[in-house]
């Protein structure tokens, strides 16, 4: 697949399961995001795979970090917080690692990390897996670092839902260009 065809292509999948990327084609899917714009070689993408058991850990990181954000939260909707991490067989969690630099403010890095994100569902993309982007209220808060064990500076940005899609894929919308571009000549 060329880069425009990847690009106009890719579509956000809800359902996925396995198999999910081999450890070379995830290898390729770290390097792809490693090529995100980095203004001033910062380089504040990090990312925590999660598969398997690890699924669990996430589950318990989502259900702790909803009951600190509502102690009175609803017992269903803590019940879907802790099913969330299985939609898909793999989750890559985004954290963006920010540092204080007198040109590079924390938003500018924190958009170095999303496209390291974008970068990997691309790749994915590219090598025949799908997935989708979430992040809600497990993402830009320190209690979910905090239950994840992440350093002061560091705070999740967003998951990576990765699989194999499972269903029909949903049709994508064909925008026009123009609702979108001003041109000033």
């Amino acid at each position: 697949m060329n880069t425009i065809d990847a690009l106009l292509t890719r579509n956000s999948s809800p359902r996925l399961t396995n198999p999910i990327p081999s450890e070379e084609q995830l290898e390729i899917a770290y390097k792809c995001a490693l090529r995100a714009p980095d203004h001033a070689w910062i380089r504040p993408w990090k990312f925590i795979q999660v598969s398997d058991q690890g699924l669990d850990k996430l589950s318990v990181a989502f259900t702790n970090t909803a009951k600190k954000l509502d102690s009175n939260i609803d017992p269903q909707i803590l019940e879907k917080y802790k099913n969330a991490p299985y939609r898909a067989p793999l989750v890559i969690v985004l954290v963006s690692d920010t540092k204080e630099h007198p040109k590079v403010p924390v938003i500018e890095q924190q958009l170095s990390t999303a496209a390291a994100g974008q970068n990997m569902l691309l790749a994915f993309h590219d090598m025949g897996f799908a997935g989708i982007w979430r992040t809600g209220k497990f993402s830009f808060n320190k209690e979910i670092s905090s239950e994840l064990d992440l350093k002061e500076s560091e705070i999740v940005i967003g998951y990576l839902y990765i699989g194999t899609a499972d269903g029909k894929a949903k049709k994508i919308p064909e925008l026009k260009t123009e609702d979108f571009v001003t041109v000033w000549k």
